[in-house]
């Protein structure tokens, strides 16, 4: 609730966590090569990082 005017903003959107396969699959669908996968280094096992990179350029 905001106090300078009462007003209580509300959120209708959905987070969705995706699956690795899912974000491989989108990266390689747009063209990009997957180098790495790791761990987020704040959440161990429960986040991941994508370190995806576009092919080079003829």
């Amino acid at each position: 609730m905001f106090a300078a005017d009462g007003q209580q903003p509300t959120s209708t959107s959905t987070l969705r966590f995706r699956q690795r396969g899912e974000v491989e699959a989108d990266l390689a669908a747009h063209g990009f090569i997957l180098r790495e996968v790791r761990d987020a280094p704040d959440r161990p096992g429960r986040e991941l990082v994508f370190i995806a990179a576009r092919p080079p350029q003829p």
